[in-house]
């Protein structure tokens, strides 16, 4: 009786240290966002333009420093990088056009997020294409204000 009272304390204390290690695994896996982050839904369409639901004329705008959770869901236009990429997606100061570190994304088809944390500098920036998607390339641009 003692044998199997033990055998049935071992089997539950088994069961308990593998339930901590796959929790454990799950969140050194999924992507931690502060349960303030904002989730930030974007298109990137085949006719070659970034899209946001119930925009006319897409546009981000984030406080500086803000954690979001951009989710992107990338159509492929006429074409698209050898990697597989169909559309790119690089912000850019507006004053001089230069990239901000760490915007620099790529995307394939499909829907896919990415955990950013917006600049810390305030300011206009601009997010265009990074990949030739088809002749209407270069008129994939948005608007990226970023607030104080």
């Amino acid at each position: 009786m003692m044998a199997k009272l033990a055998m049935k304390k071992a089997f539950r204390i088994d069961r308990i240290v593998v339930g901590i290690a796959i929790l454990g695994f799950l969140l050194v896996r999924v992507p931690r966002v502060n349960g303030q982050a904002r989730v930030i839904e974007l298109t990137a369409d085949r006719d070659s333009r970034y899209k946001i639901a119930g925009m006319r004329s897409p546009e981000i705008t984030v406080k500086t420093g803000e954690q979001i959770l951009l989710r992107v869901t990338a159509r492929r236009g006429k074409s698209w990088n050898r990697d597989g990429s169909v559309h790119g997606f690089s912000l850019l100061r507006a004053r001089d056009r230069t990239k901000v570190d760490g915007w620099d994304l790529l995307f394939k088809p499909g829907t896919q997020e990415f955990v950013m944390t917006a600049p810390a500098e305030p300011g206009e920036y601009v997010v265009v294409c990074t990949v030739i998607c088809s002749e209407e390339h270069e008129g994939m641009h948005m608007k990226f204000t970023v607030l104080p």
